[in-house]
């Protein structure tokens, strides 16, 4: 079926470029505006963005899919979707329909752009705040023990891996300790048996050059000492008075921090300033705060929606500025790192990287890390025959002009000389554009505006709304990874004179063929 405009169903809406958000219904049809199509919603959906040429139905409430979320849609002709709660949106023909029943949804036009759209919307409903994040998580690699160790997080095999980033002649810098270094979940200190003097640790670590980061979650073991005295205080998610729901995760089942409880929050802001006053921590990977996990129907001290729990637990970073999310919702605008969900081992997933940077970046989640180098699936890094040689070194490559850079398998050990040598050259590359990157994003905190921009973004008369394979960073540099296992892409060069990194002057518009050899991340720079 095809929506009829607004006009045309009887509500006018007075969308002007200055301010048109006074909208009340919660129903919109919009009629697709000649070649106009759409950005927003889930970061994960970044490869199928911008959408309007293909059918799609997405529901917001309670499901981001395992990413960034927010209620917002943006089109490349200026007009913008904001709600305040989740929307379910679809396309269908030439429509677009948005619904959020019982909640108000804010419609206008702000300029003719996709720029122009996001700016106001920024402006408007995600105001950033000013703040920075660590900058030490831009100015240098992160690298992640996950992959080396899994499960096994061990004091002596983490000194091993810090010890090899810097033998192998990488620069040291944020090093994130994953999941299963603590005695249980909520029982936030270093398991005995297994970090025999954390202290020490942390001293050694902190000398080679790294600030280090602990992964946490909201979970509570059941039957510890720690679910015990929160039980007794409320501060978990009931399924009935005094009986703590058990809810199902990747880890099993665990209680859930009630974080509408002041004192849950209070407890769990206080676990992590202890560790960093015992231990000396930098900072905390934030992970498992998925809107899935909480059903509204469970008993809480303030009754939420499953994504205004997200919206809490995405909070608790704010008080410390080296932090690391996967699962947000509405909180752009804030000194949060958000790093794309784990990828597999694969192509496919190498390419929806830069679609899904876009994607956070267009939600207001500009402080943007994609995912882990190689992929951040564990299990396709099992068995040596399937890792993909070439694959780590283009996601490197991919990773290298990204607003971050992040490590986890250990390159030393599973690349042959050659690669490991392209996977520095990358590296190297990073650290000649630190000044510049770090430009961006002190201009991001400023103004809103995403550091990975999309062709369309910057270009938006250049019919690049469909490029999903290079990318801007800030106005005036274009990058081109290769994606594909081979040696030559295609790479549209926008109007203007660029500088290619081989030297050459190229003038635009135009698109050409090059050749990429397996150590070249193809970039260029307007002049």
């Amino acid at each position: 079926m095809k929506f009829k405009s607004l006009f045309t169903c009887g509500i006018f809406l007075a969308a002007t470029a200055a301010l048109a958000q006074n909208s009340v219904q919660s129903e919109l049809r919009l009629k697709l505006l000649p070649n106009e199509v759409w950005w927003g919603g889930a970061t994960v959906l970044g490869n199928k963005m911008p959408f309007g040429t293909a059918p799609l139905a997405v529901n917001l409430d309670g499901d981001h899919l395992g990413n960034q979320a927010a209620p917002l849609l943006l089109s490349s002709q200026g007009r913008y979707i904001w709600a305040e709660k989740a929307f379910a949106f679809s396309v269908e023909g030439e429509g677009l329909k948005v619904a959020s029943p019982g909640n108000v949804l804010r419609y206008g036009q702000a300029g003719q752009t996709l720029r122009s759209a996001y700016t106001f919307a920024s402006a408007h409903f995600f105001p950033t705040d000013g703040k920075l994040p660590d900058l030490s998580l831009v100015s240098a690699p992160q690298y992640n023990t996950w992959i080396e160790l899994m499960y096994d997080q061990n004091q002596r095999d983490i000194l091993k891996y810090a010890h090899a980033i810097v033998d192998n002649g990488l620069p040291a810098g944020v090093l994130m300790i994953d999941d299963n270094w603590q005695e249980n979940y909520g029982k936030w200190t270093f398991h005995p048996g297994r970090f025999p003097d954390p202290k020490a640790m942390m001293k050694e670590l902190h000398a080679l050059g790294f600030k280090v980061m602990l992964w946490v979650c909201p979970f509570i073991s059941a039957d510890s000492d720690v679910y015990r005295a929160l039980a007794r205080q409320n501060a978990l998610l009931m399924q009935e008075p005094q009986d703590p729901a058990m809810i199902t995760w990747w880890n099993g089942k665990s209680a859930l921090l009630d974080l509408t409880n002041p004192v849950a929050r209070t407890w769990f802001t206080g676990e992590l300033s202890r560790l960093q006053a015992e231990y000396g921590v930098d900072g905390f990977k934030l992970d498992a705060g998925d809107p899935e996990f909480y059903n509204p129907a469970l008993l809480a001290h303030q009754q939420l929606d499953a994504n205004e729990h997200t919206r809490l637990f995405a909070e608790i970073g704010l008080a410390f500025p080296l932090n690391e999310y996967r699962a947000s919702w509405k909180i752009a605008g804030r000194p949060l790192v958000q790093r794309l969900r784990d990828k597999s081992h694969d192509w496919a997933d190498l390419h929806r990287l830069i679609p899904d940077m876009v994607a956070a970046g267009l939600l207001g989640y500009t402080f943007v890390c994609p995912d882990m180098i190689g992929g951040g699936e564990f299990r396709s890094f099992l068995h040596a025959a399937t890792i993909d040689q070439d694959l780590i070194v283009r996601s490197a490559q991919v990773h290298a002009l990204a607003p971050m850079m992040q490590f986890s398998v250990a390159p030393w050990r599973v690349l042959d000389a050659t690669r490991l040598a392209a996977i520095k050259q990358a590296v190297a590359l990073r650290q000649r554009f630190v000044p510049r990157i770090l430009e961006l994003v002190k201009a991001s905190a400023a103004t809103g505006e995403p550091i990975l921009r999309p062709m369309a973004y910057v270009f938006p008369q250049g019919g690049y709304e469909q490029v999903k394979d290079q990318f801007m960073m800030g106005d005036n540099l274009l990058v081109a990874p290769m994606l594909e296992k081979g040696t030559a892409r295609t790479v549209l060069i926008p109007a203007g004179q660029w500088k290619a990194d081989d030297g050459k002057i190229l003038n635009g518009p135009q698109k050409l063929t090059i050749e990429v050899p397996l150590a070249r991340l193809p970039y260029f720079e307007r002049q």
